[in-house]
């Protein structure tokens, strides 16, 4: 794929609080500077972040920015659902990440949607093709899934709904996504999979939300990590050279861009960004 038609795109979260907001909002400044085909934002469980989530989506507009706000249907109803969608019409948003999300905690019960491709049908159902819809993919595969197979038979369920491409769970495994993407091949999925990147800042967040979602630390770089203890700047170090050889390779390889999970950081997204010779 050439240069230019790969998407290269950022996700932030919706802040929580005034100060939050303010610091986004500067590091979101640096980040545009990289000029990322859009950002996306992230979605609470059972829509506990829809207003911030739309505030941060329309913010990004007003600076001239594509915006794709993250819709998770776990908790939420049809009405909700496309409540959501016609306020999200009503603003001129044409991209979503359509996603099951996670079941709150002290709900019992999912709700009407169970799956991700429930969810991606309903949107086709409601908005035609309105929504470029993205979906979520794991060259892991899902911590919940049943088998490698029947994990890439769900995708396939997402897509077959009428997703349009997805983004890949974090992975520091090259060959996870290389295999993931000749399996996808082998029954006829051609759209775009865009490899997720999470730069590495802490280890001990790293170690967390990789337990958390199932994304492998190879045993390699997580020995490295320990060796540095409380010395941050080596575990930076080592992360920028660890991450920015990963997407050279990914790149190199043909994948159809990068997408970065940013933590609304900065430094770190621009650094690899900028070692990469991203335009």
């Amino acid at each position: 794929m050439t240069a230019d038609k790969r998407t290269f795109s950022l996700e932030l979260f919706p802040p929580q609080t005034p100060e939050g907001a303010e610091k986004l909002r500067a590091a979101r400044a640096r980040m545009a500077l990289l000029e990322p085909r859009f950002f996306s934002v992230t979605f609470g469980a059972s829509g506990s972040t829809r207003d911030r989530t739309l505030d941060t989506v329309l913010e990004i507009q007003r600076e001239g920015r594509q915006a794709a706000p993250h819709l998770s249907c776990i908790g939420s109803t049809r009405e909700s659902i496309r409540s959501i969608l016609e306020q999200y019409r009503s603003h001129g948003i044409r991209h979503l990440v359509a996603l099951r999300g996670d079941l709150p905690s002290g709900m019992a019960r999912a709700g009407t949607f169970r799956y991700a491709n429930e969810l991606v049908e309903f949107i086709r159902a409601e908005s035609g093709d309105w929504f470029h819809i993205e979906v979520a993919a794991y060259p892991e595969y899902h911590p919940q899934a049943r088998s490698p197979g029947d994990d890439l038979q769900c995708f396939k369920r997402k897509l077959d709904a009428g997703a349009n491409s997805a983004i890949t769970q974090y992975f520091y495994n090259f060959d996870a996504y290389a295999h993931f993407i000749d399996q996808c091949q082998a029954i006829g999925i051609d759209v775009p999979i865009v490899p997720g990147i999470m730069p590495i800042a802490s280890y001990s967040s790293l170690a967390r939300f990789s337990d958390n979602c199932g994304a492998e630390i190879p045993r390699w770089i997580r020995k490295k990590l320990e060796s540095y203890g409380d010395d941050s700047a080596s575990i930076r170090a080592f992360g920028l050279d660890v991450v920015s050889r990963l997407c050279e390779r990914l790149l190199a390889s043909g994948a159809p861009g990068l997408h970065f999970y940013t933590l609304n950081q900065d430094a770190l997204t621009s650094t690899i960004w900028q070692r990469l010779r991203i335009s």
